[in-house]
């Protein structure tokens, strides 16, 4: 092998070197910026924070104006299997907000028995069916409510 070669070979290690030793400094100043505009994002401790809802374990079941608090759920009969089966994997909010008559309901049930893993519900399962129905039906409402108690004037051509 010539000295060129040699030379060469030692140029190209060079070049390597150089590339991956500028990349990693590159890459550590960056998360060394990143790391002073936001110190919190490498703190791997949970906190507890402004958004985050902490309930006392006397809280757990509380019911406040007919109301659960912890769900937000109306208390009624059937309240306790609604929250022990539908709350354990997704937030009451998506009950609330889902009105639908019993076929619907025990439709979207299979559903989700068939592709959610949710368990046999037995006869929970009528409890919580009677208990959605009545307290969260199906809202019968047109493009939007009449208006009411307006005082109207007239208009002065």
């Amino acid at each position: 092998m010539s000295n060129e070669e040699i030379f060469k070979k030692y140029i190209k290690k060079l070049y390597w070197l150089t590339t991956i030793f500028s990349s990693l400094f590159i890459i550590t100043g960056g998360l060394l910026v990143f790391y002073s505009v936001n110190p919190s994002f490498f703190n791997f401790k949970k906190e507890n924070t402004a958004n985050t809802v902490s309930v006392e374990e006397d809280d757990y079941d509380k019911i406040e104006n007919g109301i659960h608090v912890r769900t937000g759920l109306i208390e009624a009969e059937g309240l306790t299997a609604v929250v022990n089966n539908c709350t354990n994997c997704h937030s009451a909010k998506l009950v609330i907000q889902n009105r639908m008559n019993k076929e619907r309901w025990n439709a979207t049930i299979r559903w989700m028995q068939e592709t959610q893993n949710l368990w046999d519900l037995g006869n929970n399962q009528e409890i919580i069916v009677n208990y959605l129905t009545t307290n969260y039906p199906p809202l019968e409402v047109g493009r939007r409510a009449t208006l009411s108690n307006i005082d109207w004037y007239e208009l002065n051509n």
